[in-house]
C-alpha cells in the first residue's frame, strides 16, 4: 500500500523545491541515509518546511535563503548554517548578501553568533571555491 504522506501535493512539492534549494546530492545523501526511525522526520520536513514553507509566494528562494541563515546563525545551528551557505550556490543569495545577513545577527542576536556563523560561511566559501562543496 503507498503511503498518502508520499503521494500527497505538498510532499511532491516539497521534494521539488527542497532538490531545487539544497541540490539533489544533498537530497539523495539524506534519503540514503533515512532509517524507519527518521523517515517520519524526513517526510515532515519535505512537506512542511519545503512543501508549505520554501513554496510560498511571498518571498524568492533567494530572500528565504538569507532570512534562513540569519535565523539559524542566531540559534547557533551551525551544520544548518553550513547547508544554506552552500544552498546559496542555488539560491541567487550572494556572498555580500550572507554578510549583510550575519552582520544583522551581530546586531539583533549578539556578536558571538555572528562571529561564529560568519567563520562557517568562510570556511563554506572556501570549500565551494575549492570545488569541494556538495
Amino acid at each position: 500500500m503507498t503511503d498518502p504522506q508520499l503521494t500527497s501535493a505538498r510532499y511532491s512539492q516539497g521534494m521539488a523545491t527542497r532538490r531545487s534549494v539544497l541540490g539533489d546530492a544533498h537530497v539523495d545523501r539524506a534519503e540514503a541515509s533515512s532509517t524507519a526511525f527518521d523517515k517520519p522526520f524526513q517526510e515532515l520536513i519535505t512537506e512542511a518546511a519545503w512543501g508549505n514553507v520554501w513554496s510560498r509566494p511571498g518571498l524568492t528562494h533567494r530572500e528565504r535563503s538569507i532570512v534562513t541563515i540569519a535565523l539559524l546563525a542566531a540559534l547557533g545551528q551551525d551544520d544548518e548554517v553550513a547547508m544554506h551557505v552552500r544552498a546559496t550556490a542555488n539560491t541567487g543569495a550572494t556572498r555580500d548578501d550572507v554578510c549583510e545577513a550575519l552582520l544583522h545577527v551581530a546586531i539583533y542576536a549578539g556578536v558571538p553568533a555572528a562571529n561564529h556563523a560568519i567563520k562557517i560561511a568562510k570556511q563554506v566559501f572556501e570549500q565551494m571555491d575549492a570545488g569541494k562543496a556538495a
